[in-house]
């Protein structure tokens, strides 16, 4: 146990600035369920689920034309 903290003391000790900035990002809104129901709300308005469907169902297709058996 005592060299997995060390060797992870070691890896994030020699971080660049730029990566260290990025994990102690401040977060300006923290209302996670509403961000990922605006998402989806997105996702449904402009139709991008109809086209995950449809090539849901063409993929399939194809798999099934092009297996052996």
């Amino acid at each position: 146990m005592n060299y997995f903290n060390n060797l992870t003391f070691q890896v994030l000790w020699h971080l660049p600035i730029n990566l260290t900035a990025l994990l102690a990002q401040t977060i300006t809104d923290p209302d996670l369920m509403g961000q990922i129901e605006k998402s989806w709300r997105h996702f449904i308005q402009t139709g991008q689920v109809w086209a995950l469907l449809i090539g849901l169902v063409i993929g399939y297709i194809i798999r099934n034309l092009t297996s052996y058996g």
